[in-house]
This record gives structure tokens, sequence and C-alpha cells, in this order.
């Protein structure tokens, strides 16, 4: 396989937003804040003590999709502004002579220049070669520099840097070794290198491979991403640890759980939804902006929200007004007792565009203003929880035990307690087993939901049910679709449509 496609990349112009500055955090933690953007083999590592901790902020760019984060390359150390991708398992940026970066609006995001380093070195000439769905890609060497992130050092990391690239802008992959490019490209598990949570480890910055995710709300100006550590204070109730599933094979390659529940429920009623395909297998990636679920699913959240499916744009479209109902969707995983994440429709209606929205040209919703919704459908596994889910829900992701824990966001908190992992093999702080996973293979019968919650969603709007024509006035071509669908394949090709089965 050339290549693997990753769900870091997502279109469309971006403006570079003032930085925040890492808040301070306890001993073996590193945070990384990220900000919310309008426009884009291992040593022994049992025997290491964690040193500082070191927190990292995040932007959030709806318009380009996706979270970013500042870090430093090189010596000295050159800023660069980077995607942060649970999905995918490399750091890279572009080479400041790509060609990319030297046309039109460059790459705005910083690139890298491996002259100016005094601690540049190739070890992987020609081998870092990563493509997307859409036909972009990147390629060039593999080197190690120093990066620093959140305030920590990690002294030798292995990066990517993409000389031939037609992305204006690089990533932060945070996941499973195993999933980095040079592992599908030479077919080879033992080309796996350390990659920037292990080497994290190795430096003794942080005591495990692990760490916990809060994106905050649609509307916030930044989030956080915390490396071997977790925050009490940015989730409501208790944290539920639960499985991660492996492939067919036995490696864990992405962080796959079973969504075993969906309600949707409002004002008016309570409607239990069932699919075919329940237990679910779901990729929590935060590099894939909306979220991907069954077909059959999909059309019974359509129905209750009163979205429809758009031929045009080739996704589910929403009226605007909708953002403002009270309905919301619960989401149950791992069986009976497991943890529930609630999903308000103000994360679920969604800009199509930074200008002025399309209108519907007819239908029930004619006048009104045209919003992506923010769950799609899909046509095999495993489907994809993205931004959409993620940031109603703190997530933490323990990627040695192979387990995630999830509870409600607290959404906008202004207060904090981190808690370290205490080593290696420690299980995630203040966490509890989910108790029922073994029911997780159990089928419910698919039936079809009553509807009682449809009205309780429509706020006062008309309800948009199904209207060939709704969509007729849309601008043709909004690159919406092409922008949402970015990550989909990288699960297919990196561990297969048949790798997660639930029998």
């Amino acid at each position: 396989m050339k290549g693997y496609t990753s769900s870091a990349l997502l279109l469309g112009p971006v403006l570079l937003s003032q930085l925040a500055l890492a808040q301070q955090a306890p001993s073996g933690v590193v945070q990384w804040d990220i900000q919310k953007r309008t426009v884009p083999n291992a040593p022994n590592r049992l025997l290491r003590r964690a040193g500082s901790t070191y927190p990292v902020i995040l932007q959030n760019a709806q318009a380009r999709g996706g979270y970013f984060a500042t870090c430093e390359m090189g010596t000295p150390g050159q800023k660069v502004t980077l995607q942060l991708d649970t999905g995918s398992s490399d750091v890279w940026v572009p080479e400041s002579s790509a060609s990319v970066c030297n046309q039109g609006a460059g790459c705005d995001l910083g690139s890298f220049d491996p002259s100016k380093s005094q601690t540049y070195t190739v070890v992987g000439e020609g081998e870092f070669d990563i493509s997307y769905v859409d036909g972009s890609s990147s390629k060039g060497d593999y080197f190690t520099d120093v990066f620093k992130i959140g305030g920590a050092t990690v002294t030798n990391l292995t990066m990517g840097l993409g000389a031939k690239t037609d992305i204006a802008y690089g990533l932060v992959g945070v996941g499973y070794a195993i999933n980095e490019a040079i592992v599908g490209n030479s077919h080879s598990l033992s080309s796996q290198y350390p990659n920037l949570p292990v080497s994290m480890v190795d430096d003794g910055l942080i005591n495990t491979i692990a760490y916990s995710l809060w994106l905050n709300d649609l509307d916030s100006s930044q989030g956080q991403i915390l490396f071997g550590g977790i925050d009490t204070k940015k989730y409501k109730g208790d944290l539920t640890r639960i499985r991660i599933y492996p492939s067919s094979n036995g490696y864990y390659f992405s962080f796959i759980v079973a969504l075993t529940e969906l309600q949707a429920i409002s004002p008016s009623g309570n409607d239990t939804l069932t699919s075919e395909e329940f237990p679910i297998p779901v990729v929590l990636d935060s590099g894939t902006t909306l979220s991907y679920l069954p077909q059959d699913l999909a059309e019974q959240i359509w129905v209750e929200v009163g979205a429809e499916y758009s031929s045009r744009l080739e996704l589910a479209v929403i009226p605007c007004s909708k953002k403002t109902s009270k309905g919301y969707f619960s989401f149950g995983f791992a069986g009976p007792d497991g943890p529930l994440i609630n999903v308000r429709m103000d994360e679920l209606v969604l800009d199509l565009t930074s200008g002025s929205p399309p209108k519907y040209t007819s239908g029930p919703n004619k006048g009104q203003d045209v919003c992506e919704f923010g769950i799609q459908n899909s046509t095999a596994a495993p489907y994809l929880l993205g931004d959409t889910f993620l940031r109603s829900a703190y997530v933490v992701y323990d990627l040695v035990n192979n387990e995630i824990a999830l509870a409600e966001t607290d959404f906008n908190s202004t207060e904090s307690n981190i808690v370290a992992f205490a080593s290696m093999s420690a299980t995630i702080p203040s966490a509890t087993q989910a108790p029922n996973q073994a029911a997780v293979t159990n089928r419910p019968a698919a039936t079809s939901p009553a509807f009682s919650a449809s009205t309780g969603f429509s706020d006062g709007s008309s309800n948009g049910g199904e209207d060939e024509n709704a969509s007729s006035g849309m601008p043709s071509a909004l690159g919406v679709a092409q922008m949402s669908v970015m990550g989909i394949a990288m699960v297919f090709a990196m561990i297969g449509s048949g790798v997660f089965v639930l029998l």
C-alpha cells in the first residue's frame, strides 16, 4: 500500500489567530491548549520518572475544520501551527521550499526550513509518504529534531518533512505508533518508530502513553489536550472506562469502541433509535469534522430533527434555526450501564459557509437559511464520531491498557484540577470500568421508532421532512462534502472494513 489516508486533511482558507500561552500543569503531565480558529521500539520506560507537567492549547478551526495548536521545531525553534489528529500517528510539517508554500497564501500556519536548524538530521531519506482521499499528498524525508510542545521539549523526535506536498499545513498525529505512515508503506511492523506520545514518555515528560481531550463547545475559543493526565474539572459526573477493540489480527490501530445505544430526546418525547448494525463500531477521531453513522440510523436521526439529504452537496442539511432546538441525542457505549454522552443541537447545526448562508428555495423550509448537519451517513464499518460528537465528551485515551474513558464535558469550565497517571501500567485516574461490557455482543432488534421526539426538535420552526427540491437553490460547489468526509478512507486503508465484527 502506497501511503495512507489520514483524517487530518480538511480544505479551506485560514487566518492565523493569536496564540494563547500554555498553562502550568503538575509533574507527569504535558498540557497543550487548543484555540479556536474561525477560518484552519522504545527504551525501557518503566524505570523512568516523569518531570514537569505541561499544558497545550488547541485552536478550533470551524471553516477549515479540526483543531490546531502551535509548537516549535529545530534549533533555534521555528514556530508552526499543526492540526491535532487522534486518527493518525505521524508529526509532519511542510518544508519551506515546497511549492505550496511559495504561491498564493502560502503556508500561512508555518513551515520548516531544515537549513536553519542546527539539530536537524535525516533518518529516512524519501521514506515519508502520506496520501489522502481527495488525491492530495505529502512526500519527503523522515528526520529527527527538537520538538517543543506546551512548554515541554522532546529532544529527538522523528517527524516527516513535506518537501513535495500540495497541503499547506502539517499535523500532530497522536495515535498508535503502529498506525504510522511508514508502517503502511513498508508493510512491516518493525519499521515503526517512537512517535510523539511514546517519545514524551521516553524523555521523562509523562508517565504513560495516554492523554485526555477537552475540545469545549463549538463557539468557544479554546480547548485542551493533556498528555499523561486528566483534568477532573473539565467533565461532569464520573469517568467510565471502556475497551478499545483491536483489528481481526489482534493489533490496535485505531480508537474503535462499541456504540450500543442511541436515543433522541426532546420536549415532545423520547425515541430509542435502532439499526441493523448495532453494536456499532465507531472510531473516536478528532481529525474528522463531522460524525458518520450507518445509513438506517442516520436516516432516523434526520427524520427526528427535520434534516434532509442534498444530492447537490452530497450531505445532509438542516435549517439553521434548528440550532436553538431543545432536543438532544444520548449516545450510549459499552453495553448496559455504560457511559452516556448527550449531544445538543447547537453542536450539530453547522454553518455551510463563512459568508451568507444559502437559502431553501422551495418546500416547507422555503426562505430559511441552510446549514450543514453534524451527523451524516456511511455505508460500512467502522463508523466515525468526529468533532461534532467529541466536543460534548471528555475523552481519555489510554494506549497502554487499550482503554478509553468517557464523561460528559463541562463546557467552558474555568477551573482546573489536573491528575497525572501514576505509572506506565496505571489505569485512568478517577475512572471506573463499565460493568456490562460482555453484553456488547447483544444485538437488539431493529425497529422503526414512533418519532415522538420529532415535534420537540422543531422548536417553533417548520419540520424539514423529505423534500427533493428543498436545496435546489444552493450553490453547486461549496466544497463542504469534500471537507467533511476526510478520514473515512484512512480507517479502511489501515485496518480494513471488516476488522470489528461483533457476533
